[in-house]
């Protein structure tokens, strides 16, 4: 029987306010343990919480990126559970009245766009971080993460393969860096995944049984563990057995899911209003006020780079999936106007550079001014598109202007024409072989002619200018 996956998504995203949801304290990232608290996050008794306003404008900013309903009155709940990152026994969240529901996102996998859903987004605390001993059966934890404010994001279970929830977190992380509410570092924890997978006979409208997947800090891992978990219960139900439902911990090293407990039911958290906390009121006018200060987000962003710059679709995705990168293509073609040929640019060497050295496009060694200036110069005739690599490698290394570099370096591309007919004359007497082989028929010599004639000349001579006088001499 062919089974299709079912797949449902929650992502947590730490918001990027200065202060914890329910008190004052620091969010900041990478502080000694246990630093950043105070007897609020702590639960110490007797404390009373009070709601970080930003956190409500962080979580409308989304809501409104996401096409939610927002709820003119949401609450927050207790959420049960008894964990020792938890200090309270409890997490402050939201459950029947979350902030917004019933929106939707749209992401695109191999040329198909797909409608995925979104059943809510609610605002809760972040619990702290445990710390295994890897030498002695103990563990530590640290409350510097307790009270950080966060937002889930609950997809429905629209999602049918790894690759389109892969799309679906990457669409929803540059929303979140666009509006500028969360650094999307998969990494350090502060935007992060659950994923609710189960499989069903293809045609049918019942779900079957669903596992959750924990423990994945990178869209790889997300995919992987998907792929995998899709096969482990596709060859329980062959093999005539029932999948269970549980929590599995995806296992980098080992590419396989592990168990981690039984799935637990809202009911199992006892959920209940807080009673600490007043109905949050939410008026058009604050909504209004924050739909004002919305950035061009990437779908419009994608949409207007494919109509206003005859980019590609697939260009458009990858050059709109940062507001900074975008931001960095529009300022290149500012100073270039000939986009397709900034989009190589940029998503080729520049892409490759950063990634090399592991750093964001706002720390790019080359500013998109020195980018227009180095394809002037291939523009102009002045280099060769291959010695323009070099020269960029040495722009990233020394930092100096691209001309600059050509003048020192001795890199001006030969335009010469009597100079290429000598060094093509030399190469084909060289290779007298070659050229009877050329004539008998084997027409893919030429390239290899081509490759002389630029091997001769260090890359600097003019390849449409080497084609043209090799194909009238040896054709000739």
């Amino acid at each position: 029987m062919n089974y299709e996956a079912v797949i449902g998504l929650e992502v947590h995203a730490q918001l990027l306010t200065r202060t914890k949801i329910f008190c004052g304290c620091s969010t900041e990232f990478g502080a000694p343990p246990n630093t950043h608290t105070c007897p609020v996050c702590l639960g110490m008794p007797g404390v009373l919480p009070v709601l970080n306003r930003r956190v409500v404008d962080y979580a409308i900013r989304m809501a409104l990126a996401t096409n939610c309903t927002i709820a003119p009155e949401s609450r927050f709940a207790r959420k049960n559970s008894f964990y020792p990152d938890l200090p309270k026994g409890y997490q402050i969240s939201q459950y029947e009245l979350p902030i917004a529901e019933h929106g939707h996102v749209f992401t695109e996998v191999n040329g198909k766009t797909n409608r995925i859903g979104i059943t809510r987004i609610h605002m809760e605390e972040d619990a702290g971080k445990l710390i295994h001993d890897p030498y002695r059966p103990v563990s530590t934890v640290d409350f510097n993460r307790t009270g950080v404010p966060l937002i889930e994001i609950v997809s429905e279970p629209d999602i049918r393969s790894p690759e389109e929830a892969g799309a679906y977190l990457r669409q929803l992380r540059a929303i979140v860096r666009y509006l500028e509410i969360c650094d999307g570092n998969m990494e350090e924890g502060s935007f992060r995944c659950d994923a609710n997978v189960s499989v069903r006979p293809a045609g049918t409208e019942s779900f079957g049984t669903r596992t959750e997947l924990k423990n994945m800090n990178s869209f790889k891992h997300v995919e992987n563990a998907l792929s995998y978990e899709i096969r482990r219960q596709k060859a329980v139900i062959a093999d005539g057995g029932e999948v269970v439902q549980e929590t599995l911990l995806w296992d980098p090293a080992k590419g396989v899911t592990v168990s981690m407990r039984w799935k637990e039911e809202a009911h199992d958290y006892r959920y209940f209003p807080d009673p600490d906390l007043l109905p949050l009121v939410i008026d058009e006018g604050w909504v209004e006020k924050i739909r004002r200060t919305l950035p061009e987000l990437p779908d419009v962003k994608k949409g207007r780079f494919i109509a206003e710059y005859g980019l590609p679709s697939y260009d458009a995705v990858v050059l709109t999936g940062s507001r900074g990168l975008a931001d960095y293509f529009e300022e290149c073609v500012k100073h270039f106007p000939e986009p397709k040929t900034v989009s190589n640019w940029v998503m080729g060497s520049l892409l490759a550079t950063l990634k090399a050295q592991n750093k964001t496009i706002e720390q790019s060694p080359v500013s998109p001014e020195r980018v227009a200036e180095l394809l002037r110069l291939i523009g102009s005739g002045l280099i060769s598109g291959k010695i323009a690599k070099t020269v960029f490698d040495e722009m990233v290394s020394s930092g100096k202007p691209p001309e600059t570099i050509v003048r020192e370096k001795g890199l001006v591309q030969v335009t010469d024409t009597d100079a290429i007919v000598n060094v093509v004359k030399q190469v084909l007497t060289e290779h007298p072989k070659e050229v009877s082989d050329y004539k008998a028929g084997k027409s893919k010599l030429f390239g290899f002619f081509v490759g002389q004639v630029m091997k001769a000349t260090r890359g600097k001579a003019n390849p449409k200018m080497v084609n043209e006088i090799l194909k009238k001499m040896i054709d000739g």
